[in-house]
């Protein structure tokens, strides 16, 4: 990059003014330009705003006076993040700038990050908040937002948060100095779901896949990961999709820990991606700590994966149910598709001597798909455990008919 990067600073300069002329110094100090957009909204800002509130507010379709008068926080937050992602998007789509970082408390936060989630994978965003060593999911979602815990509250400069600060400001320089390296994206992308249960077949798949020439990018079906791979494909140019992990389906239908949105298997079958799905992991749900998956999920079989990660069996009328719309998602699918079952075990606890092994689940997901799935859509209902050698030969087989 030839003249010095441009961070967008999003700030409530009313609340966070001395703060955010802080961090922008420090910015500066690394040879970076920086914009600052204020989405306050009481108050008044110690300094002018290149991107100032009122017309953030715009963007959002009230004036500021309105949005003042509002009487609700909440909504009055709503509006102004709708309104700066807006701001960030044209500036971002003009090319003015090549990097975000904020700073705030929980409103802050969220005014942030929503605005960081709005912006493409790969673009620098970093967020310095109070509330990063908290659960930063309803902030981070599934995008790659870095967040850095301010360990004392954001108000006024100290020894600590001059610390963090500045800090901060570092590491945005970096993503920012070091983002002209990116190599470009020359070949087919082939996106892949996987859990440590799954991980036999999965790589042997992924190893098959780059020997042909492709690059694969692997999601951990937790919940957030199969949400990001969602997005990905949505967003992104992709050339195929092998689904091997689809438990976040029966997480999200039953309660369990790794839920992926209503959402999750919908996207590449909506755009016409060639898929193969394959009900991976869909032997169990994750039910977090023992002590919390008893109570969730009472008289269970349950596995103790470690402290944090319990998982609970699922039980027939529930693989019926995770068949059933299974089928009636690939029947609307608008492009190549191929579902492979592997009667064998659908993980590696569901297997001879595995803690969940049933060997009449996999049977009674097989019949009830096979009744609900249309005649012409290919179904291979194979004698093998998924992680098997065969099994994975005939996902390559697959997809080497769907891609070639």
């Amino acid at each position: 990059m030839k003249n010095p990067p441009t961070a967008l600073l999003v700030a409530t300069l009313d609340t966070k003014g001395q703060e955010a002329l802080f961090l922008s110094a420090c910015l500066k100090q690394q040879h970076i330009i920086v914009k600052i957009l204020d989405a306050g909204i009481k108050g008044k800002s110690p300094v002018a705003a290149e991107i100032p509130r009122e017309e953030i507010a715009m963007a959002g379709g009230k004036a500021l006076t309105e949005v003042q008068n509002i009487g609700h926080e909440g909504k009055a937050l709503q509006i102004m993040t709708e309104g700066a992602i807006k701001c960030a998007q044209k500036l971002h789509r003009q090319g003015k700038i090549h990097g975000i970082i904020g700073l705030g408390g929980s409103m802050g936060t969220t005014l942030g990050t929503g605005v960081m989630r709005a912006l493409p994978i790969g673009f620098p965003k970093l967020m310095i908040s109070t509330m990063a060593s908290r659960d930063t999911r309803p902030f981070v979602g599934s995008h790659d937002i870095l967040m850095l815990h301010s360990v004392c509250d954001l108000a006024g400069i100290n020894r600590i948060t001059r610390l963090v600060l500045h800090n901060g400001a570092l590491a945005m320089a970096g993503m920012l100095k070091g983002s002209g390296n990116k190599q470009s994206d020359v070949k087919p992308l082939i996106v892949l779901s996987n859990l440590g249960t799954t991980e036999a077949c999965s790589s042997s798949v992924r190893q098959r896949l780059e020997e042909k020439g492709n690059e694969v990018i692997i999601f951990h079906a937790v919940g957030s990961g199969g949400a990001a791979m969602e997005e990905i494909i949505r967003q992104m140019k992709v050339d195929a999709v092998v689904d091997l992990s689809l438990n976040e389906i029966g997480d999200h239908l039953f309660g369990g820990e790794y839920d992926a949105g209503p959402g999750r298997g919908t996207a590449a079958l909506e755009k016409g991606i060639p898929t193969i799905m394959v009900p991976g992991n869909m032997d169990f749900l994750g039910g977090g700590s023992f002590h919390l998956a008893q109570k969730r999920f009472p008289d269970r079989k349950y596995h103790r994966h470690n402290e944090a990660i319990t998982a609970v069996r699922t039980e027939h009328h529930e693989v019926k149910k995770m068949a059933a719309i299974l089928a009636q998602r690939c029947n609307a699918a608008s492009g190549p598709l191929v579902i492979l079952i592997p009667q064998g075990g659908f993980s590696a606890f569901d297997r001879p001597g595995g803690p969940f092994y049933d060997p009449e689940a996999p049977r009674i997901f097989a019949q009830i798909f096979k009744k609900k799935l249309k005649e012409e859509i290919p179904l291979h209902i194979l004698p093998y455990h998924i992680n098997d050698p065969e099994f994975a030969q005939a996902v390559i087989q697959a997809f080497d008919m769907l891609v070639e």
